[in-house]
């Protein structure tokens, strides 16, 4: 049954929901993920669908989405396409297992392809957030993160895509009167090749991870972590700012927000978090480690020591990308003793 979307409803319901005539979406699973749910997007494409973003390749979000596309009168070889944001797992990895079995196209931004390339090469070092928690002075949390079992990842669900989508590319959906086009837009940040696809006609941004409506993304986290992700993020939003409006139709969290409102949210929150993290450094700490855990997190406004090792770790690497953006800035330096960077006033 489809449905027309709810604001104030459960996001993370199964279900078909119409948030446009002609777009719907779709929540999948995230099984042991504090994000639940991630939403694909369909898109009629004639007498086809196209697909933006695809879930994590699970069992249970392949018989979801294949419950939700036969609500809507398709199947799976219907599918001509997935329009994938950026290549985290939760947004790519179902793609190539359905292209391996039904063959549709998979698309992915440009600036993706370095990474996936790191992913797929047998003689890749130390994973990019070990040497960032390093240079934060997190050592205790290495030795903690070094402890807990790996969650064993089939790394040829990295597959490369079909296309490399460039920057500013206008992707073709269905023809005619119903017909409808899509900017491709690249918004590095949350990962380096993250973009997001604004329907302007329609007045829609799909936005993957690049704004989310209720939390605030993490950046960097990827296999070639870039020199300063809060600052791409940042100019990334901004760049969305400068766009006109649009419906917010994001990767997790309910519809109903526009997206300058929520972008103007996210700037000024970091902003503030720019501010508390200069005052910290200014009271005398000096490691992001040290700057991470005189601060609070999530809405819950928790303390660095009660988050769970993955979020500490998100945290503190938070910490230091704001750091650095502060050096950028001129308001602190920084200096590198034995791996460690110290930041002063």
């Amino acid at each position: 049954m489809i449905e027309d979307d709810d604001p104030d409803g459960d996001w993370t319901a199964p279900g078909v929901f119409r948030c446009a005539p002609g777009v719907y979406r779709i929540p999948l699973p995230l099984p042991n993920d504090g994000l639940r749910a991630v939403n694909v997007y369909a898109v009629e494409d004639g007498d086809g669908v196209t697909l933006v973003d695809s879930g994590w390749a699970l069992s249970q979000a392949k018989e979801l989405l294949g419950k939700a596309l036969a609500a809507l009168g398709f199947g799976f070889p219907d599918v001509r396409q997935f329009l994938v944001t950026h290549s985290h797992r939760d947004h790519y990895t179902q793609a190539i297992v359905l292209r391996r079995e039904f063959g549709m196209r998979v698309a992915l931004g440009r600036g993706e392809q370095p990474g996936l390339e790191r992913i797929n090469d047998p003689d890749r070092e130390e994973r990019g957030h070990t040497r960032r928690l390093r240079r934060a002075g997190a050592f205790e949390l290495m030795r903690t993160l070094a402890t807990m079992p790996r969650e064993e990842q089939d790394l040829s669900l990295w597959e490369p895509p079909d296309q490399w989508i460039e920057d500013g590319a206008q992707i073709e959906i269905g023809a005619g009167v119903t017909g409808r086009r899509l900017q491709a837009v690249a918004t590095p940040g949350h990962t380096s090749g993250h973009v997001v696809f604004a329907d302007e006609a329609s007045d829609l941004l799909f936005a993957g991870d690049h704004v989310l409506p209720r939390i605030t993304p993490s950046i960097g986290l990827e296999p070639i972590p870039p020199k300063s992700p809060l600052a791409d993020f940042l100019t990334s939003l901004q760049l969305v700012r400068n766009r006109p409006d649009a419906a917010l139709l994001a990767a997790h969290g309910p519809v109903g927000m526009r997206v300058h409102e929520r972008v103007d949210a996210l700037l000024a929150h970091h902003g503030a978090r720019l501010d508390a993290t200069l005052a910290a450094v200014r009271s005398g700490r000096h490691t992001a480690e040290e700057v991470a855990g005189v601060l609070t997190w999530t809405r819950r406004e928790t303390r660095l020591a009660d988050l769970d090792p993955f979020n500490a770790m998100l945290a503190t690497l938070e910490t230091l990308a704001h750091l650095d953006v502060l050096v950028e800035r001129g308001l602190l330096t920084t200096e590198t003793d034995d791996g460690v960077a110290r930041y002063r006033v």
